[in-house]
């Protein structure tokens, strides 16, 4: 578990549900997810799929021991529905839609650089959901320093989080690093590089490691303290994502940072029009 700056527990690797969007597939995905170990669950209003992850989530508690409160379910806010009172109404019909009481973390997806303004009324929202205790902890997603440091200069509530692109073609360091000192956790979407594994150096890591590529990248992201946020509907490559009690050494680790480019294959939050 990671420790957030509010004193709430996360789990260390998340289960990320970007592009399931068939029900039945996306539904039975969460609910092998749960049953293979994960407890960290993240989906989005933007996704389409919030009701086939409660539902994944309703049928797996019902067939398990497992309780609500030992899960961390997250959604986000999508740009449409920015603005204080809409945020508000948005949370409400991603939790009607989950079929959940709670959601663990509620995030705004992305800022929007041509309103700033939306965005920040917006955090406004978040912040009145969580003193109302509507939801455990609230934080962003694709946010540059200068976004962070105006809500640190202007709000009362610190992000606990910044889901953000982050791979080893973008190790966001500058990025990482300031977060790391404002206490918000990192996590990374797209950690596998959106499946581009197809590499010689990280298959002989992989290799030495008696390992996938995919598990060396998800490792690499825990050893630098980072929260990965792997997907996937296949229930073997579901299972593997989530086998990574192995430990690079100190050569594995500085010849992943060496692969660094920083490539994008997400856009630029600085510059996006959606």
């Amino acid at each position: 578990m990671y420790l957030l700056n509010n004193g709430l527990k996360i789990p260390k690797v998340g289960f990320g549900t970007w592009k399931a969007t068939d029900k039945e597939q996306c539904k039975n995905a969460v609910r092998i997810a749960l049953e293979t170990g994960y407890r960290h669950i993240d989906t989005a209003a933007i996704y389409g799929n919030e009701d086939a992850v409660g539902e994944g989530i309703a049928e797996f508690l019902k067939n398990s021991n497992v309780s609500r409160e030992d899960l961390f379910i997250v959604t986000k806010v999508w740009n449409t529905q920015q603005g204080y009172e809409t945020t508000l109404k948005a949370y409400d019909e991603s939790l009607k839609k989950l079929g959940l009481d709670y959601i663990d973390m509620y995030l705004i997806h992305w800022p929007q650089p041509k309103d700033l303004d939306r965005t920040w009324e917006t955090w406004r929202a978040l912040e009145t959901l969580y003193k109302a205790g509507r939801v455990k902890a609230i934080g962003v997603c694709n946010m540059k320093k200068h976004h962070l440091k105006y809500i640190l200069d202007n709000f009362e509530i610190v992000p606990v989080i910044n889901q953000i692109e982050l791979h080893p073609y973008l190790q966001q360091r500058d990025l990482r690093k300031f977060c790391e000192e404002n206490e918000i956790l990192v996590e990374a979407w797209s950690p596998l590089m959106q499946g581009a594994l197809d590499h010689e150096g990280l298959k002989k890591v992989a290799e030495k490691n008696k390992k996938t590529v995919a598990q060396v990248i998800l490792k690499w992201h825990l050893q630098n303290n980072i929260l990965p946020l792997p997907k996937s509907v296949t229930p073997s490559r579901i299972k593997e994502n989530f086998d990574l009690d192995f430990t690079l050494d100190k050569e594995d680790i500085d010849y992943i940072n060496s692969l660094n480019k920083d490539e994008r294959l997400g856009p630029d939050p600085d510059e996006i029009t959606f």
